[in-house]
């Protein structure tokens, strides 16, 4: 069994667990700084009537999808 296969799936894991770390450092950043609109974007979603509450973030999620794509591209930009 060739050994590079291996290999580049834990440096896939090893970035994995990288990027899981730097977001979990970000998101604990990010709570300090109450005032930033993330959660609360227009085109989020928020329904709260009685005791139901529903929450769909549309415009947060499409704001942190573009970031990741961009994010992705420089990576791999740079890596060539």
């Amino acid at each position: 069994m060739p050994t590079e296969g291996w290999a580049s799936v834990g440096k896939f894991f090893l970035l994995l667990g990288g990027l899981f770390i730097a977001l979990g450092a970000l998101i604990l950043v990010l709570e300090r700084f109450p005032q930033l609109p993330i959660g609360r974007l227009p085109g989020d979603i928020r329904i709260e009537r009685g005791n139901f509450h529903l929450y769909i973030p549309l415009g947060t999620s499409l704001l942190v999808s573009v970031l990741l794509t961009l994010l992705w591209s420089l990576i791999s930009h740079l890596r060539r």
